[in-house]
């Protein structure tokens, strides 16, 4: 059996118990879930050694347990936080422009709608966007060009000139 059998046989033979002891030490089934999910991922990646202990299922449930102490921990700080200084203020409701650009947004392609936002909000250039998504300079230039001219028929506006040369 090689080492991703005997991973996937570990799984299946322990997650139910893990989640249940997780879900009886924090009370909330979601966050257990997540924290096995998260404790299961660590051993998988450090199952050659892991695959060796008495008892690999105490790692992954202490694992888990430590995930959901932080939490915990993290809750516990921001309440701290929230009760020294307070409700911060009060944000508005979004323009209509804000709700129509992201109703508009939503009908992009995934392709094109990322492009978009990473261009003009996070304020990346081409290339930069193109290394982060994996995809080639041109390609992201013709996301761009598709998705601009997408968002002016959807907000029913038209872009400067220079802008659909970008």
């Amino acid at each position: 059996m090689d080492a991703e059998d005997g991973f996937a046989e570990f799984y299946r033979s322990t997650r139910h118990r893990v989640v249940t002891v997780l879900y009886a030490l924090g009370g909330d089934l979601g966050e257990a879930q997540d924290a096995a999910q998260e404790a299961y991922v660590r051993a998988w990646q450090r199952w050659s050694k892991i695959s060796t202990y008495d008892d690999p299922e105490a790692w992954v449930r202490t694992v888990g347990h430590r995930r959901l102490v932080n939490r915990w921990r993290k809750i516990r700080n921001g309440i701290s936080a929230y009760r020294r200084h307070g409700v911060g203020a009060a944000a508005g409701p979004p323009s209509e422009n804000t709700v129509a650009l992201v109703a508009a947004l939503r009908q992009l392609p995934s392709e094109q709608r990322e492009a978009v936002v990473l261009h003009h909000l996070v304020d990346l250039s081409v290339a930069e966007i193109a290394d982060q998504t994996g995809a080639p300079t041109g390609t992201v230039k013709a996301r761009l060009a598709r998705g601009r001219k997408a968002l002016a028929v959807l907000l029913d506006t038209s872009f400067p000139e220079e802008v659909n040369h970008a």
